[in-house]
């Protein structure tokens, strides 16, 4: 596509079976009493929300930014069973991990989560040896049932051929292991898509500006539309705080003698255009304890991750120049300098980790999920990971269960009489639907093969949807870049069907726009043309 083509016309009027205006939204939550107001849009307030509307309960979620638009977007991308853990001894819990990654996988996500090979390179003078290092990875796919073959060693020409990038000099051995990957942003869309199919009714950029009470309990919050500074109120049994850093903030405004109850670890990441090809990722221990990555991830190679403690204001995170400088030193321990050169770099970013308050270093604190009441019986939770935020909402849901005076108790179908592996909307083959996009068009028109397989395992089946719109208007089936798969039938999509507001909902998190540092000025203002259509 040219870049100076024009806009796409399409998109003046919304799609069919578009989601419901912010108006009416905003109806539709200040005019009823919701059973459980949900105060958060990350992982932990979208698989709360998801759950509770399954077991029958009346739910409201709310987010100040964008779904998934803080933390949960900026992780690791890594869908895994943690093998630093086997360090200390945490067997049991490896093996929670690996069972949820692999229902994740086959069941719940396969359109979403998708395989991913782990070199472990032990170099001369390294932290570990081979010996060690090989049993803990035999030990890590014992623990998943060897579902991703068997943990191994190989030599390092056999890992060099795969990974041409791959630094040799004194390189003794690599262990191989098996893990997932995943795009956080997609999966949590989807997990909201998954919460209001459910029932749930969803509203953000939606900011709380105080807490209701009766009778010295929260009942509620009052909120302010950040589109366009409408303010209105939602009534709740029970509100629950999932607002990751900013918990703590919210706990104040129901008690403000509220104690802190976390503290915060900062992890910053780097996105670099690939050279070489990258048929494993990389696992390089850097001392005992810490691990750097380099993943091959949406074509593109992402380096990290830091581990300091925060204590600045959670909106203003961001990767420093001195966490790019020390991302790219610990990278460079296992790969070429030429595939880490600057000008590579597209994009940097920066999320903390929500953990529990308590002394020592935050590289060695516990990465829990902890819920806490207030006075005022606002239920508080924080801390956790994608691996398991499935398990973690059905952990809430059995709390919400045992509430003192069965509060909800006489409204809810139980957990673990739920379907369980609900999958999320759109679960297909990814590479069936990447077939069907090629092969299932209109006469003359053929969909490119990068497109088609970045909407299939972005979308799964629900890419054909965005297909037909290119069908009814084939000025969207152009690639919004000529350097990124996308096309401009996601924008219309992203804006009618996910919940996208502001160009950085469209270019950050509903596409990899922003992460291949392709959103430039020309294009961030045709996607806010086309946003601005909505009505």
């Amino acid at each position: 596509m040219n870049t100076s083509q024009s806009v796409p016309t399409l998109g003046t009027h919304p799609t069919a079976g578009s989601n419901p205006g912010r108006a009416e939204t905003r109806g539709l939550l200040a005019n009823a009493t919701y059973d459980l107001l949900v105060i958060g849009g990350g992982i932990l307030g979208t698989s709360v929300a998801w759950h509770a509307a399954q077991s029958g309960l009346r739910v409201a979620m709310v987010d100040a930014g964008d779904f998934a638009g803080a933390t949960s977007s900026a992780s690791s991308k890594l869908v895994h069973g943690g093998l630093r853990y086997l360090q200390t001894g945490a067997v049991k819990l490896v093996a929670e991990n690996h069972h949820e990654r692999r229902v994740l996988a086959k069941d719940v996500a396969p359109h979403l989560v998708n395989p991913l090979t782990f070199y472990l390179p032990v170099y001369k003078g390294g932290p570990h040896g081979a010996t060690k290092l090989g049993a803990g990875v035999f030990a890590y796919s014992a623990l998943s049932a060897f579902g991703d073959g068997v943990g191994r060693v190989i030599s390092p020409a056999k890992a060099a051929a795969d990974n041409p990038a791959l630094r040799t000099d004194n390189l003794k051995a690599v262990a191989v292991y098996g893990d997932h990957q995943m795009n956080d942003s997609r999966m949590a869309v989807m997990t909201v898509r998954a919460a209001v199919e459910s029932g749930a009714v969803v509203l953000n950029h939606a900011e709380v500006t105080g807490l209701r009470f009766t009778g010295g309990r929260v009942t509620g919050a009052e909120l302010r539309d950040r589109t366009d500074g409408t303010d209105f109120g939602v009534n709740a049994r029970l509100v629950l705080n999932a607002t990751g850093p900013w918990v703590d903030h919210l706990r104040r405004m129901e008690d403000s003698g509220a104690a802190p109850s976390i503290r915060l670890s900062k992890g910053a990441h780097l996105v670099l255009k690939r050279k070489s090809p990258w048929g494993a990722a990389m696992a390089t221990p850097i001392d005992k304890y810490r691990i750097t990555f380099a993943l091959p991830w949406e074509d593109q190679l992402l380096l990290g991750t830091t581990d300091e403690e925060y204590t600045g204001d959670p909106a203003d995170v961001r990767a420093t120049e001195a966490d790019i400088q020390q991302i790219l030193d610990e990278a460079a321990f296992s790969v070429r300098d030429a595939d880490l050169d600057r000008d590579l770099m597209t994009y940097a970013f920066a999320g903390l980790r929500v953990l529990p308050g308590g002394p020592g270093g935050v590289e060695s604190a516990k990465r829990e999920t902890v819920v806490t009441e207030g006075k005022g019986g606002m239920l508080s939770v924080a801390g956790g990971k994608w691996t398991t935020y499935r398990h973690i909402g059905r952990t809430v849901m059995n709390k919400l269960e045992k509430l003192p005076g069965g509060a909800l108790a006489e409204d809810t179908v139980p957990v673990k009489e739920l379907v369980r592996r609900t999958p999320l909307p759109g679960i297909a083959n990814p590479n069936a639907v990447a077939h069907r996009l090629l092969v299932d068009r209109e006469p003359g028109v053929r969909m490119d093969p990068l497109t088609a397989r970045q909407l299939a395992t972005h979308y799964g089946s629900l890419s054909f949807d965005i297909a037909r719109l290119v069908n009814e208007d084939p000025a969207l089936g152009e690639r919004i870049h000529p350097d990124g798969p996308e096309i401009w039938a996601q924008v219309v999509y992203a804006r009618d069907h996910e919940w996208a507001e502001t160009v950085d909902d469209v270019a950050r998190r509903r596409t990899t726009l922003t992460i291949r540092g392709l959103d430039t000025d020309e294009v961030r203002g045709r996607i806010e043309e086309l946003l601005a259509r909505r009505d």
